[in-house]
């Protein structure tokens, strides 16, 4: 087997990784019922699967420029997912659209509780 064939089917199988996660997040976001699974479901995994794709693009493509080009799109991705994911989950805190005995911490709460300028 030839250096270019392990490379091709490297790029293959992480193709099918990762468009096999892309299809789990979007599945995720469909089937799970409360916020912060979709929201789980609508990260790790997406993220991931995007990873996955540009890693298999950069192999099967073997330049330096389309690398160039596909490290913004991966960091923009990292940096952009979570962010989109906090502000989400705290507005649907704040709407009541979270059970919140289901929580495991909540400092929000008490954020709630005490006025901003009470010094608290």
């Amino acid at each position: 087997m030839t250096w270019d064939a392990a490379l091709d089917i490297a790029a293959l199988v992480l193709i099918l990784a990762g468009a096999l996660l892309c299809l789990t997040a979007a599945i995720g976001l469909l089937r799970f019922r409360d916020v912060p699974s979709r929201l789980h479901a609508a990260t790790k995994p997406q993220v991931l699967g995007l990873v996955l794709i540009c890693l298999a693009i950069a192999l099967s493509l073997r330049s330096w420029p389309v690398v160039a080009f596909l490290i913004p799109i991966v960091l923009i991705q990292l940096a952009t997912a979570p962010l989109s994911a906090h502000m989400i989950g705290r507005q649907a805190y704040r709407n009541g659209t979270i059970d919140r005995s289901h929580l495991f911490a909540d400092e929000l709460a008490d954020s709630q509780r005490t006025p901003p300028a009470a010094g608290g």
